[in-house]
């Protein structure tokens, strides 16, 4: 059984979909290869929108109508990582940078990650790591890049790598 063209009194094979309305819905009606391009040059999905409802629209459609989190916001994952790498965990000193060589400690395979992510020698001071991780923040930060979620990605797993020697160096003068 085929279907016949919904164009007013036409007759012929409706075999193309043409939206209904412009929400997105599934509903559809069928029309004629003649009748699907005059539909088409017709469309205007911004038909009876004004202004204000159009700018909206474009702007929200920059980040695929997701809502987006300020980098401020309380919940946002980057700021969740930055606090959490430079939280002191209530202890009143931070780490001794007066610490000759860490290499006599033992560290696990995390740790051994962690040096390797951060490009550093096992058992550097902490002033390098201190050192190099604000210097890889600074390359790596969503706003030096044009947003690109590759270089956020990368921003991670420094912040982690950081986090995760931060606390090595934590447990080792304790």
């Amino acid at each position: 059984m085929k279907n016949i063209c919904d164009w007013n009194s036409c007759n012929k094979p409706g075999e193309y979909k043409a939206p209904v309305e412009r929400d997105n819905s599934r509903k559809y009606r069928l029309l004629c290869l003649e009748h699907i391009r005059e539909f088409n040059k017709n469309w205007n999905y911004f038909r009876g929108m004004d202004d204000q409802q159009i700018f909206d629209f474009i702007k929200s459609d920059l980040t695929w109508h997701k809502p987006t989190q300020s980098f401020s916001s309380s919940d946002n994952f980057f700021k969740v990582l930055w606090n959490n790498a430079l939280k002191n965990d209530g202890r009143d000193r931070e780490i001794d940078p007066s610490l000759d060589n860490m290499r006599q400690f033992r560290f696990n395979q995390n740790d051994l990650k962690s040096f390797k992510i951060l490009g550093l020698n096992v058992g550097v001071k902490w002033d390098s790591i201190n050192k190099r991780f604000k210097k890889l923040v600074k390359k790596f930060h969503p706003d030096m890049n044009s947003g690109n979620r590759n270089f956020e990605d990368k921003l991670k797993v420094i912040t982690l790598a950081y986090t995760q020697l931060k606390n090595a160096y934590r447990k080792k003068i304790d």
